[in-house]
């Protein structure tokens, strides 16, 4: 058996993945927003941490999760109505103006 030391890079025409990551934010800004809300959301819940008052560590871990991912479901929502909107309302209206 060989040992096949590059087995793990990315084939030479595949992206890295910060190039990824550039190309999914240019294609869709929601992509960062999403991110960036979880990260924000987490890191304020991590603060209040030690002032957490008299709820357990277990309850405050979820709690975070929980607000962290309904961030991140959020704004995938937003995403998909707007993509909705795009698609149809918009087409529609302008389909109507091309017909008259």
């Amino acid at each position: 058996m060989s040992a096949n030391k590059g087995w793990w890079a990315s084939p030479e025409g595949e992206d890295s993945m910060s190039e990824k990551f550039l190309r999914k934010t240019r294609e869709s800004l929601l992509v960062p927003i999403g991110l960036g809300g979880c990260v924000v959301v987490a890191a304020y819940r991590i603060y209040w941490l030690k002032p957490r008052g008299s709820t357990r560590m277990a309850t405050h871990l979820i709690h975070t999760r929980v607000a962290a991912q309904a961030c991140a479901v959020g704004v995938t929502t937003l995403g998909a109505v707007y993509t909705m909107y795009r698609d149809y309302v918009k087409r529609t209206t302008q389909d109507a103006g091309e017909k008259w």
